[in-house]
């Protein structure tokens, strides 16, 4: 029988009016995505805050994936941050940084914990600092054997990013390119934009182009690893080869942001974090906002729920910031409005909703009932502005609508 948990993934993912084969593909993508997916979000956190202009003492409503950006939102002044998310892996990771934000000693031990996410002493850190802070289910999550028998927070002495199904993609994609001649790592040498351009058009864009990479890619289930389900894919692909719009995307990755500056790209090419004094980091791990987390991280909540349901027991007018993440490119028509019905009910005036599509459209325009998104302006030139700026470069749009009334 079906936990609660199985089931809440299970309505979100599988589409009812599909045909049995995208039905059984949807259930193998619900079935990947109840363990770790993201060990760090992939949505660009100095970009939602650009669009979302939060300020002292807003309210805040977001999908809390990996909660890298939730946290980071922290560094904006918000009353109050709710972070949700249907998967149970990445709520336990939330309250994991929580909980070590609030209890460990110094910026020193934190840093060795979230960013070289590797040390053999994380462990007694956790056992002895972290540990007796968390929720019980959280922390049972956290030392309960994995599928090889080791305890998931061994995943910090081994390399919290090279773990869950994110990790585990990355890493084969990194072996792909081994077994075609391509160290993935040699964009994260190029000192110039240029170099990392000539790297990429020698090294990495000519493996989109071998035959079994792209008789791979043009299946959905190969992109469970990057969190795409079918549904998505479909979007993703529009009517192109996957492998093109894959090699579009990694091309954006490597070539229009400098490494120095961009964590996505060591992520993606390092499989980890830059670990030198000048490293590009999210907000949250940055050692000048370390007090700043300190002092507000009591203001985050992250639960496991459904952000629908969630926002059906909040008070009309009573939200001012809601990102979304790329949550709606899995829903069909009447999850989508039902999701709208409850954000335009629980809007104040001049609230703003931020998401991303895999597509480069908004997919709200022909889906949304006309008489709820009328009540939305549609930031067009702002969007499109963030979707240039967005260092993690895997989504197609980023999109930002701000309530008329």
């Amino acid at each position: 029988m079906a936990t609660a948990a199985g089931r809440i993934i299970d309505d979100a993912v599988v589409r009812k009016q599909a045909k049995p084969g995208g039905r059984l593909l949807d259930r193998a993508f619900a079935l990947a995505f109840k363990g770790l997916v993201y060990p760090q979000i992939w949505e660009d956190p100095v970009v939602d805050m650009a669009g979302l202009a939060i300020a002292p003492g807003m309210r805040v409503v977001c999908i809390a994936s990996g909660s890298c950006n939730a946290l980071s939102y922290l560094t904006a002044d918000p009353a109050s941050i709710t972070a949700v998310d249907l998967n149970r892996a990445h709520v336990a990771l939330g309250r994991l940084k929580i909980a070590a934000i609030r209890h460990l000693p110094n910026y020193e031990r934190f840093h060795r914990f979230f960013v070289q996410a590797d040390h053999k002493e994380n462990r007694p850190i956790y056992d002895r600092l972290i540990a007796p802070h968390l929720d019980p289910e959280s922390r049972h999550y956290w030392e309960a054997r994995d599928f090889t028998g080791r305890r998931r927070i061994g995943h910090f002495t081994r390399g919290i990013y090279r773990q869950g199904l994110l990790g585990g993609f990355i890493g084969l994609a990194h072996l792909a390119a081994r077994i075609y001649g391509v160290d993935l790592g040699r964009v994260l040498e190029a000192s110039t934009l240029e170099d990392q351009r000539r790297v990429f058009e020698d090294e990495l864009a000519p493996i989109f182009d071998k035959r079994f990479i792209r008789w791979l890619t043009d299946h959905p289930a190969s992109l469970f690893g990057l969190g795409i389900p079918p549904a998505q894919y479909k979007v993703l692909a529009g009517d192109r080869r996957m492998a093109e719009v894959l090699k579009q995307r990694l091309e954006k990755l490597a070539c229009d942001f400098a490494v120095a500056d961009n964590y996505f790209a060591w992520q993606a090419f390092g499989r980890g974090y830059d670990r030198s004094e000048t490293a590009p980091l999210p907000p949250y791990l940055q050692r000048a906002n370390w007090e700043l987390m300190q002092e507000r991280a009591d203001r985050l909540e992250v639960r496991h729920e459904n952000l629908t349901a969630f926002l059906g027991r909040q008070d009309a007018a009573s939200q001012d910031r809601y990102l979304l993440l790329d949550a709606q490119d899995w829903m069909d028509d009447a999850q989508l409005g039902a999701l709208w019905h409850q954000i335009t009910r629980t809007a104040r005036p001049g609230a703003r909703v931020l998401f991303r599509t895999a597509a480069e459209p908004s997919l709200l325009p022909g889906r949304l009932d006309p008489a709820v998104l009328s009540r939305w302006r549609y930031r067009e030139e702002t969007s499109a502005d963030l979707t240039r700026r967005d260092r993690s470069s895997i989504y197609g749009g980023v999109h930002l609508y701000e309530f008329a009334g």
